[in-house]
């Protein structure tokens, strides 16, 4: 790692958070999501949910926040893993440091989760010794890799409610998501890969007005990058052990950003079950593609017309506690680390 590439990254990711921070839609972002949230604690009632987050025990939020923490640094370790197969060490301390860097820059955008992993790719990129192109090869990958355990997770939940009893409606929606999904998503990316020159005329056309207009983008270096990307993919693809060893970190990222549902539970003390919760968690993280930073509002409307719907003994104002708990644990907490990660990208350039 050379003092030259550390720079660039911390201005890389200053860069991308003036860009992103400058246009004034994260204020009224925030300001919308916060009105939102304030709309669902007064229809579930504002002294039943103080009522129960006074009474909750708090040793199990910190325990949800560490347990967010332990996934996050698992899905950075399996995107190390799967960068060592393009040949880039880079150490692991130094890369959960970038990814959750990264995180922060996405988290605090609209709809940043849908389309960071441009600007991750970006930041890694500039912060290591990887290509651009390897770098958004890395992330996709991983991207993929965690999106088996989320369906799978997902499933064994969703057995588990259908053997149980029938699902609600609001349930029933939610579930059909997952399932377009678990088909399309898979289906999108092996057409990607399966039809890789129509991928490349698309984006070549595309590109074409822009090209015209400026000497800085050319269509030549288009072409190049999108054939090193696929390079990329290709040799990551040729390497199935080390693909196996990452997607475990994978699970064990996704169990772990789960259970922080379920120390939610105990620490209001509902019975929330952890095979609900591994249901929940996945089916309201469609709600994160709403237009607020992090899903605001969105994410935490769906957990509680999940958990009142699948669990008819916990009442709306206990539900709305343990969303805002988990939220908590879930975004605000990591919120506040990965900003200080940012943070220090930014100053160790």
């Amino acid at each position: 790692m050379t003092d030259e590439s550390a720079s660039d990254g911390g201005k890389a990711l200053s860069a991308g958070l003036t860009e992103r921070f400058g246009t004034g839609k994260l204020l009224l972002g925030f300001v919308v999501a916060g009105i939102l949230i304030y709309l669902l604690v007064m229809v579930a009632g504002w002294r039943r949910v103080l009522d129960a987050l006074e009474g909750a025990d708090y040793t199990w939020v910190w325990v949800a926040c560490a347990s967010t923490v332990i996934g996050l640094a698992a899905w950075g370790k399996a995107w190390q893993i799967v960068l060592a197969v393009l040949d880039i060490e880079v150490r692991f301390k130094r890369l959960v440091v970038t990814y959750f860097a990264a995180t922060f820059a996405n988290y605090v955008t609209p709809l940043g989760q849908a389309g960071g992993e441009p600007f991750i790719a970006y930041i890694l990129s500039r912060d290591t010794e990887a290509s651009y192109e390897d770098s958004l090869a890395s992330v996709v990958t991983a991207d993929l890799l965690n999106l088996l355990p989320f369906f799978n997770f997902a499933a064994l939940g969703l057995s588990y409610l259908l053997l149980r009893a029938s699902l609600p409606d609001g349930a029933k929606r939610l579930a059909q998501g997952l399932v377009v999904l678990a088909f399309g998503v898979p289906a999108i990316a092996y057409a990607g890969w399966r039809y890789r020159q129509g991928v490349e005329d698309i984006v070549l056309t595309l590109i074409g007005p822009l090209a015209n207009r400026t000497s800085r983008i050319t269509l030549d270096g288009v072409r190049a990058r999108i054939d090193r990307f696929y390079n990329s993919l290709e040799r990551i693809a040729d390497e199935p052990r080390e693909l196996l060893f990452a997607l475990v970190f994978s699970y064990t990222g996704w169990v772990f950003f789960a259970l922080p549902l379920y120390f939610a539970g105990r620490s209001l003390g509902l019975p929330l079950e952890l095979v609900l919760v591994l249901f929940i968690v996945p089916a309201s993280t469609l709600a994160g593609l709403t237009p607020t930073p992090g899903g605001l509002a969105g994410v935490e409307a769906a957990l509680v017309v999940l958990i009142v719907a699948l669990v008819p003994t916990i009442a709306p104002g206990s539900a709305v506690a343990a969303a805002l708990i988990y939220r908590f644990a879930s975004y605000w907490f990591v919120l506040g680390v990965s900003g200080l990660a940012a943070l220090f990208v930014i100053m160790r350039s």
